[in-house]
């Protein structure tokens, strides 16, 4: 695993600025969650600096939230401070401390490539969550053509990877979802297709969520504030569509998949 002070420099936390469509993103990946929460008490791993936390609190029992990065997880720790449904914890996503069937629901967006040992992750989620309990899982395809790898990235996956390792680590009933749909009409998206590959396969690309902030504002306009909490209808919410196992699943910058215990 990198060394922790890393995350911080490629996390969205509110000191940095994106696009409309980043924001859009952020917003559905918890507007998704929020129906398998309601009345539940759910963990999210790598919550970061926490900003779904509060908006999925709202609807469930309770709400822990954890991160290896104690620097990110003090945005949470602010924003929550009087919030008694949430509770904010350092956790490592491989070593969950917590007692076995825990949770209704378990949580992890954008954050499995960062793991050294992603099937120690599902194994532990598999543990503490109640029986019928759900995995959530949000990650970035690596099979849409412009994917831009981290740089403290292990291993990307799939949709047909992503499922397969959740069945073959204990889990039932595994759906796959396309998120975020590739718009590669109209001669602008082409160009930018085109330089973003092109600053990919010669390294140019900035490293840090701040660094790519300047390619951002050149070829998508105007930036915008990261929120330190997700509200209600703040962006406009693509639900994500379900894909069936030998659907072609390129066309969409995101993958979930949502995984039952037995």
């Amino acid at each position: 695993m990198p060394e922790v002070e890393t995350y911080n420099s490629v996390t969205e936390t509110p000191d940095t600025k994106a696009t409309l469509e980043q924001l859009e993103r952020m917003y559905s990946r918890y507007r998704f969650a929020l129906d398998f929460c309601v009345g539940k008490d759910v963990l999210e791993v790598a919550c970061g600096a926490g900003q779904g936390l509060g908006y999925i609190s709202r609807i469930a029992k309770m709400v822990v939230g954890g991160d290896v990065d104690e620097k990110i997880l003090d945005f949470a720790r602010k924003s929550y401070s009087g919030n008694k449904k949430i509770e904010i914890q350092k956790i490592d996503a491989q070593d969950l401390l917590f007692e076995k069937e825990s949770f209704d629901v378990v949580i992890l967006y954008e954050a499995i490539y960062y793991l050294s040992s992603p099937g120690k992750f599902i194994n532990e989620a598999l543990r503490v969550l109640k029986k019928q309990g759900k995995l959530i899982i949000c990650t970035v395809n690596k099979e849409w053509p412009d994917f831009n790898p981290s740089p403290y990235s292990y291993k990307y996956f799939s949709a047909l990877e992503l499922s397969g390792m959740l069945k073959d680590n204990g889990f039932v009933d595994v759906a796959l979802y396309g998120g975020s749909r590739v718009n590669a009409e109209g001669l602008k998206s082409k160009i930018i297709s085109f330089i973003k590959r092109a600053a990919v396969f010669f390294n140019l690309m900035p490293k840090t969520m701040k660094g790519k902030q300047f390619f951002k504002r050149m070829f998508f306009g105007k930036l915008y504030p990261l929120p330190a909490e997700i509200q209600e209808g703040m962006a406009a919410y693509e639900e994500p569509v379900h894909l069936p196992l030998n659907a072609q699943s390129s066309i969409y910058k995101i993958i979930y998949a949502v995984a039952c215990k037995k």
